[in-house]
């Protein structure tokens, strides 16, 4: 179990979206338990598959018994790490490097996860930006554009790309974040994409529900990923966590399992809903 007085020890990185390799301590990834084959024979693309949320999400997926696709922006060593926790799992990972902000990108991408594994089942939405400012007047038109082409667009055009693959039992779950429900004064427009993320999880599962296909999210609270020293400074990283009713930051091993449950049967009743592993904040969502 998780150290309950974990305190983070000040420190900062200048590039987004961030470095696990460069993080002290490291998060915790491997999942916390043997697998029961409830991703047998599946196939899944992981956006933001690198590290933090996507690496634990990917690792427990393989452990499951799932071929993983890992998408990520240009943290070439992050991936390569957690392709080699895939393979030690017994399964295969493709390494897809690339904008997800990039339609085109997005296209090749389920180009040759079919073209590798000849289908898809699962498709995670999770790679985000975020870049905090005092004043709403300081985000700039190409902060907003970065932010809404990776956070909601990315989404949009992986979804698009997966659609002709997917069929009944298949499942498409999304990263939304505690902020699209109580908002965050800094991160004003990240917030807006969370916010978007669960409308546009609601709305499409209303629309694929026909088809057998269930669309969720996972909100996650206040998780020790890259992004976080990526986004913050010093002072705020040493914090990070502390206010919340368990009084530290979440592991990504502790919120993996959620995505492997609205992943897997274990959730076949369950389309449009939101998952919340905040530490136990409160949002009524």
């Amino acid at each position: 179990m998780p150290d309950e007085k974990q305190v983070n020890p000040p420190q900062t990185q200048d590039h987004q979206p961030g470095r696990e390799t460069e993080m002290h301590p490291k998060p915790q990834y491997m999942p916390r338990y043997p697998g029961t084959g409830r991703l047998k024979d599946k196939v899944a693309i992981i956006t933001g598959g690198d590290s933090g949320i996507g690496r634990a999400t990917a690792v427990l997926f393989a452990r499951e018994g799932a071929e993983v696709a890992l998408v990520y922006l240009e943290e070439t060593e992050d991936a390569a790490i957690t392709a080699d926790a895939i393979k030690q799992e017994g399964k295969q990972a493709l390494l897809l490097r690339g904008d997800v902000g990039d339609k085109v990108f997005c296209d090749n991408v389920v180009g040759q996860v079919i073209e590798q594994f000849g289908k898809l089942d699962v498709v995670v939405n999770n790679a985000a930006e975020q870049h905090p400012k005092e004043e709403v007047t300081e985000i700039t038109p190409e902060q907003l554009r970065s932010t809404f082409e990776t956070n909601l667009f990315g989404y949009f055009y992986l979804t698009q790309a997966a659609m002709p693959y997917l069929a009944e039992g298949s499942a498409i779950i999304n990263t939304t974040s505690v902020t699209a429900y109580r908002g965050s004064p800094e991160l004003i427009d990240y917030s807006s994409t969370k916010g978007a993320i669960v409308a546009f999880t609601r709305s499409l599962s209303g629309q694929l529900a026909e088809k057998g296909i269930r669309v969720n999210a996972v909100a996650p609270g206040p998780i020790w990923t890259p992004l976080i020293p990526a986004t913050f400074d010093a002072d705020k990283v040493a914090e990070f966590g502390a206010s919340q009713p368990l009084k530290r930051p979440g592991q990504p091993n502790e919120v993996a399992p959620c995505y492997l449950f609205l992943a897997c049967e274990d959730s076949s009743y369950i389309t449009g809903q939101v998952l919340h592993p905040n530490g136990g904040e409160i949002i009524n969502g």
